[in-house]
């Protein structure tokens, strides 16, 4: 995993393996980044503050970043959902947005309002509208009025209610709503810095 590390680490900083494995040697046995930039430049090959303090944000961010997929695939393992494509892909992931994506359907959930619906057996009525081959939904949801379900436009929420998580959890729903406000934004701060300018 270190050696790992030290490639990652040098391919985003453009410093070599060598110098990044001194540099965290250092930084290990408790020296402070002024202290190797000033006295330690024969064993980091002459790096300056900035570029200590980048590969130690980075080596952390990495770290971090390796404790959270250990969770996240203990996580998965307990509830018996864990595949090969699926342990694949998180071992591939070494971004924290992309991982929290691909863990949200398996996060351990609070009882929300969708959990209630599903409770109440309504999940095949959210399948049947997901579809939208239902031309008549009132009528269907009818179906489903028993127990704690007092009428259709109860089915009917508690089926949305399922929908709209179902779709929040979808890894490319996701995608596509983060990368459809992604340039819009940015067009946006542009235009405010040529106001501002």
């Amino acid at each position: 995993m270190i050696q790992l590390f030290h490639r990652m680490i040098s391919a985003a900083l453009g410093i070599s393996e060598k110098q990044i494995g001194h540099t965290l040697d250092l930084l290990e046995d408790g020296a402070t980044i002024p202290f190797i930039s000033r006295y330690r430049k024969e064993a980091t090959g002459g790096l300056d503050e900035v570029q200590i303090e980048a590969i130690k944000t980075h080596y952390e961010k990495l770290n971090e970043t390796a404790k959270r997929k250990e969770t996240i695939i203990n996580t998965i393992s307990e509830q018996g959902k864990m595949t090969p494509e699926l342990q694949k892909r998180i071992d591939e992931t070494w971004d924290s947005t992309i991982l929290e994506d691909i863990y949200l359907p398996y996060k351990p959930k609070r009882r929300t309002r969708a959990e209630v619906a599903r409770q109440k057996g309504l999940e095949p009525l959210a399948t049947l509208l997901m579809l939208q081959r239902e031309p008549n939904p009132e009528k269907r949801a009818e179906a489903y009025v028993k127990g704690e379900v007092k009428d259709a436009e109860d089915a009917l929420k508690g089926a949305r209610d399922i929908i709209a998580e179902q779709v929040s959890e979808d890894e490319q729903a996701r995608n596509t709503v983060r990368f459809a406000f992604l340039p819009a934004s940015r067009h946006h701060r542009q235009s405010s810095e040529r106001k501002r300018n």
